[in-house]
């Protein structure tokens, strides 16, 4: 057998990993200095109606929240959520003035009381 130590050692490979890193690294940047990614809402592209009995759930744009077309605070909407079963299905119908405070606040009472079937509202966007 030959034994002879390493007299060059290839690092081409090893260049080519970091420059794959530095790319990724790069492209998520962007990414990590702002936190966000900039999105626009609440335009869909296609709407589809199912016909099925959702309770619904509307934020107007002064603030008010309506649960079944009946105007309700946060407090009372989770005692009137309370009897349902978790299997119920959601519409949620939000104004684009709402703050999005007020959405996540009502999304998050529905995730607390373990109700999965929520849907958003939207109407579709012109391209």
């Amino acid at each position: 057998m030959d034994e002879r130590p390493f007299e060059t050692l290839n690092v081409i490979p090893l260049v080519d990993v970091m420059l794959v890193l530095l790319t990724m690294v790069l492209t998520t940047a962007n990414f990590i200095a702002t936190g966000r990614i900039p999105v626009a809402l609440p335009h869909a592209s296609q709407t589809q109606v199912e016909k099925q009995k959702d309770k619904t759930i509307e934020l107007a744009a002064d603030g008010n929240i309506y649960f079944d077309g009946q105007i309700a605070a946060k407090e009372e909407l989770r005692s009137r959520l309370e009897g349902l079963p978790p299997e119920t299905a959601f519409l949620i119908r939000a104004d684009r003035a709402v703050a999005l405070q007020s959405f996540i606040d009502v999304a998050d009472i529905l995730k607390r009381m373990n109700f999965t079937k929520v849907a958003v509202q939207t109407k579709a966007g012109q391209k």
